[in-house]
Parts: structure tokens; C-alpha cells; sequence
């Protein structure tokens, strides 16, 4: 993992990725056994849930705060060690839910989900409602803020209902609870702030995990859901 880390973005605790990748021989073995005993214990290191939020520009001249999108930047141990949960936990509860959750309509974020996918099922739809329809209506809706609204007792409840291990489980309890990050803009940084409710967006596990929280909404027709 640590070989093939791409350029990225630098958390608080400014360990670059290229240091870690240039250092992956020397460092591999502690990493592991802090990995491991992590996932076993299901504690989250404190550092690893401090994210610094850069806001990007969504327009070529912003003007306000809304022309922003805040992403939050978390350490990149953090976002590896997310990677691991989400591929070896997340996606493979993804494939067998309960009976109270479903993933078949979320094309963003599963193990067998893409844009291709998403697209190839709305013209197949599509095309055979035209072939008993004179016309077919598609409404598509953009969900705002809503990796911000996220309720973690609302989230909680549903993991809870994954075939996860309880170790896993707790790791994400703790993942969530005491998540602070504070604001980096016009190069002064402000002072930490904990996070209450939410998903931190940007980070490498919170897309599987809104993912968990659309997992109870049921369309009465035909209709496709993606994760961004």
C-alpha cells in the first residue's frame, strides 16, 4: 500500500506521501503492527481523526462562501487505513445485506458500482419504458449538504446491521466519535473544533458510509442512486 501511494494532499501531522512511500522499508513493519492492533483494539489514534479543511473553488472567480467546497483532508495513514476497513469489511457486507438495507440501486461506492453502470442501467430502463410508454420523465435530484447532515446514532444503527466483526464496528464507533477539524484559508489556520454529526467528506472511508445511510431509502419506482 504504502509502494503505490499517489501524490495526495498532507494532513495535520504533515507527513507527506511521497516520505512514506520513499520510507515504506524501513516503516512497513511498525505501520503493520499499529494497523493491526487499530483494527483488534478498535481505537483510532487521535492524530488520525484530526482533518484540515482547504476549501476549493467550485467557480473560475469565487466571490462568496458557497463557491467553495469545503474538503476535509485527513492524515494520509488515516486514509489508508480507511482504504483497508472500507475493502476488506465494508464491501464485502455490501454484497449480503440485511433484509432492511439495500445497495442493489447505489451505483457510487460498491465493489460492483460506476458511472458506466449507472448509466448503462438508465438507458436500459429507459428504453423498454419507451417501448410500452409514448414518453418516459426523468427527475433527478441532488441531495445538498448531505454528507454534513448525517446523523452518527442514524449511521450507527445501520453498520450495526451489517455483517461486520465487532472489532470493526467499534473501530468505526471510535472513528466517529471526537472527529475534529479545523480551517485553513488565506494561510491562517484556525483552532480545532469537534465534529458532532457528519461524514468527513474527502475522506477514504466516508462515501462508503453515506453510502450505508441511503442504504433504508426505497423508491416506490424505478430509480439509481450515486454517492459523490
Amino acid at each position: 500500500m504504502l509502494d503505490s501511494l499517489r501524490p495526495t494532499a498532507t494532513g495535520l501531522d504533515q507527513l507527506p506521501a511521497w516520505f512514506l512511500r520513499l520510507a515504506a522499508p524501513v516503516i512497513y513493519q511498525p505501520l503493520t503492527r499499529l494497523f493491526n492492533l487499530s483494527i483488534s483494539t478498535g481505537t483510532v489514534p487521535r492524530q488520525w481523526k484530526q482533518a484540515i479543511i482547504r476549501p476549493v473553488p467550485k467557480t473560475p472567480a469565487p466571490t462568496k462562501h458557497a463557491d467553495f467546497r469545503p474538503i476535509s483532508v485527513t492524515p494520509v495513514l488515516t486514509r489508508l487505513m480507511e482504504r483497508t476497513v472500507v475493502t476488506r469489511f465494508l464491501y464485502p457486507a455490501f454484497l449480503a445485506p440485511p433484509t432492511t438495507l439495500s445497495f442493489q440501486d447505489q451505483f457510487g461506492f460498491r465493489p460492483t458500482g460506476s458511472t458506466t453502470a449507472a448509466l448503462v442501467y438508465t438507458l436500459h430502463t429507459i428504453t423498454s419504458l419507451l417501448n410500452s410508454n409514448p414518453f418516459v420523465i426523468v427527475i433527478a435530484l441532488d441531495f445538498s449538504k448531505a454528507f454534513d447532515t448525517v446523523r452518527h446514532s442514524s449511521l450507527l444503527h445501520k453498520l450495526a446491521q451489517l455483517d461486520i466483526p465487532g472489532n470493526v464496528y467499534n473501530w468505526l464507533l471510535d472513528f466517529l466519535l471526537g472527529h475534529s477539524h479545523c480551517t485553513e484559508y488565506n494561510w491562517q489556520v484556525s483552532a480545532l473544533r469537534e465534529i458532532s454529526a457528519s461524514i468527513i467528506q474527502g475522506s477514504a472511508i466516508g462515501p462508503a458510509m453515506y453510502v450505508v445511510e441511503a442504504a433504508d431509502l426505497h423508491a416506490v419506482t424505478s430509480s439509481w442512486q450515486f454517492a459523490v
